[in-house]
Parts: C-alpha cells; structure tokens; sequence
C-alpha cells in the first residue's frame, strides 16, 4: 500500500503524468483510472502551490497571457534599448560637430545624421574597457532576463490552459470578472481535483495566505518597527528609509536565500524552531547581511549608472511636458507597507491608496508658507512676464527661435512658474486639517498615533509626508539607494539579526494545508489583538489573558485588517471567538452609516492612478503595478463604504479611550524586539 501511494505521488510531480490502472487491496473496490490525461487529473496534487495561485493572481491582474507576453517582450526590448541608447549616446556621437565647434569635411554647410552618427566600426574602437566590462555584465544579465522570461511565460501559457479548462474561461472575459469570481471557481476546483493535497477544501484566508505569506511577514516587520531603518537627522527630525533596493535585498534575504529562515516558500527552518539554536542562527544570518551588503558595494556603480540613466529617460519627456510632474505626491514605498492590512492583495490595496490620493493632496495642500509663497508669487510673476513676451515674439516672427539658447531659456522659465504656482497656496481649500485628514483616513484606515485633534501640527504632517511625499523625493532617494543600501544592510539591519531570528521564532505557526505563515496573518485578536481596540466585555473574551506589548498588533492592526478581510470576502466565516466582534463592529457601524448616510459619499474620491505613474519599480509587484487599472476591493461597491464606516468606527472608539488616558503613549517605539518569548 505505502509503495501504491509514493507511485501516485511520484506521478502527480512529473507534470501530472497520467494515472495507470491501479489496483486496490484492503477490501476496496477495483478502480480503474484513464491513462489520457483530462483536465481532471492535470491539476491533481500541486507541489509548489503557492507558486501556483500567485500566477493564478497575476494571470488576472495582468489581463491574460498576451498581454503579459507582450509584457516580458516589450520589458526585454526596452532593456535592449536602454544599453544600445546609452552607448550611442557615449561613444557614438560626434559633439563638436553637432554643436558646430568642428568644421564640417569638404566644408560642407548643412550637418547631417551621417556626420553626427560615427560608424558601428568606430563606436567599437571607442568603447573603453570599463564600458566592455558594465556591457558584458549586462549581456549576461540580459540572458538572465531571457531566460527567466521564456520560464515565466511557459507558466502563463499552462496557467492559460488551466483557466480555459479547469476554471473555464477564455482570455476575452478575465476583464469581466473581479478576483473575488475567480477565487469562487479555484475553491471549487480544489473540491472536484485536490489541488492541495493536505486539505480538502481551500478557504479564502487559505488563499490569501499562500499569495500573501511574504508580504504578511514584511507588515508585521513594519508593524513592530523591525524594519525599515529610522534615523533622527538634524533640523530633519525622524526619517524612514525604505526603497525599492533595500526592500529587494531584504526580501531575497530572508525569504529566497539558501541562508534565510525558509528552506521553501512555505516552511520555516527547523533551527528557527529551537531556542539553544537562536545565538548560532542570529550569527550565520548577520554573516549572510554582511556578505549581502559587500556585494551590493562591489555592484554599486553599475545599479547607479543603471538607475540614473532609468530615471532619467522615464521622466525627463514628461517634465518637459509637465513641468510640475516632481512636485506631484504619491505613496511612498514605506507608505504602502505601513497601510497595508494584513492578507490585503496589491490590488485592493492600489484602490484604497487610489481613492485617498486626491484626498491626501488636499490635506498637505492646507498647509502653507506664507514667506515661501511670497517670494513664490513675485518670482512667478517676473518669470511668467518673460515667458509670455517670448510666446507673443515668436507668434509674431518664427525666426526669434534661431536665437542662441533660446528654447533652453523658455523650459527653464516654463519650469520656475510651474514650480511657483505650486508654492502658492489654493485659497478654495477651507482650513480644516481635522477634517480633511478625518476623510483621509477613511481610506488608508491608518495613521500617525495621536492625530485627533493635533492634524494641524508640524509633527503630524511630517509624519504623514514619509507616506505620501513628492515624487521629487522619491527620485532622490531612489538614486541614493545603491550607495546607501550597502550601509543599511551593515550597520543596521547586521546588529539586529538577532532581532530578526526572534521575530520568526515567536511569530511563526504551522496551518494545515498552507504550511508556515506570520502568526499576524491570522488575525487572531486573542493573540495578538490589542485591548485598546476591541472591549474584550463585548467579545466574551473576558477570561481570557490578553496579549502584551510584544505579542498584539500596533495601531489596531489585527483588528482592523481583521475587518477589512471580512468586508472584502463576506464569505469567509472567522474564527467563533472573533465572530462576536466582527458582528458588534459591522452593527456600529452601520448605525454610525444611518446616522450620516452622506459623510463618505460626498466626498472627493475618484479614482486617480497618478500615484502609480512613477515607476512599477517601487513595487515588488510588478504586473499588477504595470496595468494601471483599478478593480472593487470587494464583491460589491458598497464594500469600501461599510469599510470606512467601520474603520471610523473603531478610530472613534480608540480616541474615547486616548482622551480617558486608558491608552499608552508612543507604544510603537518602545517595542521590546529582543525579549525571548
């Protein structure tokens, strides 16, 4: 029987081999099992599945397998691009002749592409050697990019087949269904294949979990304040570090290494399990940080010169367009992570930070400077008088465009008034601060401790511009990445390994049929509720001990993400003892909707993706990031709306108790992340 049982299992790992005819003993019934294979028995017994149903995720997201081959594609040839550019840029352009300090030969009087141009012969000889070596580093990893994509798209093309067979639907309607319809045919699928074989039927959180186990982990890092790095700076005050770089070197290190706490995607190593091993573990895993971090500075200048050239071609037609395209907002990288609920998916995430947007802008836009916008309004002036002199000249005569400098003087001009009309204030916006961040809030559901009633001060909107700051500052700091990631790696991240081994040792649990995930995750408010949110009377928790310090959530985290996971899949059923507080939550707040049916649904929340143009690349998400199109959070549209309600709600409630002086003070910073549990 044992020896029947590892041949299915060997089967069902050699691409869904089709069944032999198998027969049973014990008393059971002959069966015999067709040796074609069907879309029955293809999808029978996944190894990799949380593999499986992120490509399930993105296959939606990404509006098919054409548009995510043309994706890989199109990714690749502008990688091509950017190094073949680049090089002609450096290495293949005759400077003095174009900018007419050279002669032309045969005293010729008109410049042309071919005396601009050098010959491919002469742009080889050219090339330096420290030019051959970043191009032969980046021919390799442009066969890495070959290779990754050919794999990525033979997945699509199965995950292809897998929609049109098992879940039977064609390309041409993905567009027609949210993510919540697709979930209901993949839990069905799992009850008529066993995609998973350690469980019989997958549940929504079960779902979210293997889709999300990562990502969960990097909220409840943020949460605790484990990551990202805090520095108090002088004249600046506190500042959060957190980019794209730093998140993707993190990530590969905890997560996808072979010296980080998983040995799979979905197990936990054994050592993180023991506590005589915690010493030895903490100091393999900063050996690991510090090697990470000798090899980002052996590869600095390459990610640098990589960066800058990136940023540069991505945005500089659009500043010439839009000059004030670097004073537009958008939510930073740490922003996104610090409002982020627990087993929230990119998409319902982008919606909410989408409808706060525009409400955001409103807020920070409340404050002013009135020296800054003094001089602002007078240089502006002067500015905009030349720039408009220079148009009616030009209207009247063409040929004023010959002058010498001239069109670099009218982008210099047209970029000073744009910048200055940005520095005065809008005299339509009321000030309010209380109330607008009040309408902010019911969106990104989190914010700043302390904000009621202090939304108006210098603390509270510093605070909120490390979530939501200008584009401008998040070029900076992407620039700076290369050379400051290394730094952060070692001398903040290294000392607090042991940190780091702690927090997967006490917050980690086994769950049937997912594997390992961040015990946050499950947003058990016994665990890790925090009694400052729910009223433990009202719960029937009462008898029950209540988490410390270390072990609850921060910010009502587990409680609201608890919330919003029952809002956007009012088809998952929590745990009983979490039931009586969803339950008491969803009635206050609809009684707080009879009681002002108007409060959300007059204010300014379209849809504005503009905080999604800067780059896919501040985003570890990259195809749900590339297709700027927003989906519902929730089955219903009125999801969002009970949402806000509830999340009023439950601030609500938090600052009654804040105002009793039943709430701690600055909880968040005093977090002790080394005690051992």
């Amino acid at each position: 029987m044992a020896d029947r049982v590892t041949y299915t299992m060997q089967n069902s790992r050699h691409n869904y081999a089709s069944l032999q005819e198998v027969t049973e003993v014990d008393d059971e019934p002959k069966v015999l099992v067709h040796t074609a294979e069907t879309s029955r028995t293809r999808w029978n017994h996944i190894e990799d599945l949380d593999s499986f149903l992120k490509r399930v995720y993105e296959y939606h997201q990404g509006h098919g397998f054409m548009c995510i081959l043309l994706q890989e594609i199109f990714d690749f040839i502008q990688f091509i691009f950017i190094i073949f550019f680049s090089t002609i840029l450096v290495y293949g352009i005759e400077y003095p002749i174009l900018f007419k300090d050279k002669p032309l030969k045969n005293n010729a009087t008109k410049v042309t592409l071919s005396d601009v141009i050098k010959s491919p012969h002469e742009i080889i000889q050219n090339i330096s050697f420290w030019a051959w070596v970043i191009l032969t580093v980046a021919l390799f990893y442009g066969l890495g990019k070959v290779i990754r994509s050919t794999l990525q798209s033979k997945h699509f093309y199965d995950m292809k087949q897998f929609y049109n067979t098992a879940l039977k639907i064609e390309d041409k309607n993905l567009d027609n269904l949210t993510w919540h319809d697709i979930q209901k045919k993949v839990i069905l699928v799992q009850t008529e294949q066993s995609m998973c074989v350690h469980k019989r039927e997958l549940t929504e959180l079960d779902i979210y979990h293997r889709i999300l186990r990562q990502r969960n982990y990097f909220i409840a890092m943020v949460n605790k304040s484990l990551i990202p790095p805090r520095f108090n700076l002088p004249f600046l005050g506190e500042i959060v570090y957190w980019t794209q770089g730093l998140q993707y070197n993190v990530k590969m290190l905890l997560f996808q290494s072979p010296w980080g706490p998983f040995k799979d995607s979905w197990h936990l190593r054994e050592e993180y399990r023991k506590v005589s091993l915690k010493n030895e573990l903490a100091q393999t895993l900063k050996n690991s940080i510090l090697w990470l971090a000798l090899i980002n500075v052996i590869f600095c200048p390459l990610i640098f010169m990589w960066q800058l050239v990136y940023i540069i071609f991505e945005n500089a037609e659009i500043v010439r367009r839009e000059p004030n395209h670097l004073s537009v907002r958008h939510w930073s990288p740490y922003g996104r992570m610090y409002l982020s609920h627990f087993n929230e998916l990119d998409h319902e995430l982008n919606t909410r930070l989408m409808r706060a947007h525009r409400l955001a802008t409103r807020y920070l836009a409340a404050f002013t400077d009135p020296l800054g916008a003094v001089i602002a309004r007078y240089i502006g002036f002067m500015a905009g008088a030349i720039l408009a002199v220079i148009i009616f000249l030009t209207i009247y005569d063409e040929d004023v465009l010959g002058v010498e400098h001239l069109l670099s003087i009218v982008s210099i001009l047209g970029v000073i008034v744009a910048i200055c009309r940005s520095l005065i204030p809008d005299e339509t916006i009321p000030w309010c601060p209380d109330t607008l961040l009040s309408n902010v809030l019911a969106h990104t559901h989190y914010l700043p401790h302390g904000w009621k009633g202090q939304a108006h001060t210098t603390r509270i909107r510093t605070g909120f511009q490390q979530l939501f700051q200008l584009r401008s500052t998040g070029i900076i700091e992407e620039l700076l990445s290369p050379v400051l990631t290394p730094l952060l790696l070692a001398f903040y991240l290294a000392p607090r390994s042991q940190d780091i081994v702690n927090f997967f040792y006490n917050f980690t649990v086994s769950v049937t049929g997912v594997g390992d995930v961040c015990s946050f995750a499950q947003m058990d408010i016994r665990k890790h509720g925090n009694p400052e949110w729910h009223d433990t009377t009202d719960t029937g928790m009462g008898d029950i001990r209540q988490p410390d310090q270390y072990t609850q959530g921060e910010e009502g985290k587990v409680e609201l993400s608890l919330i919003h996971f029952t809002h956007t899949n009012p088809s998952w059923k929590p745990p009983p003892e979490a039931q009586s507080f969803v339950d008491s939550v969803h009635v206050q707040g609809s009684v707080l909707a009879t009681s002002m049916p108007d409060h959300f649904s007059t204010m300014p929340d379209r849809l504005d993706d503009s905080s999604l143009r800067f780059s896919s690349r501040l985003e570890s998400d990259n195809m749900s990031m590339s297709m700027h199109r927003s989906r519902i959070e929730g089955p219903s549209d009125s999801s969002a709306r009970d949402m806000s309600f509830s999340t009023k709600y439950l601030h609500d409630r938090h600052n009654r108790l804040y105002e009793q002086g039943r709430v701690r003070v600055n909880v968040q910073e005093n977090t002790p992340l080394l005690f051992n549990h």
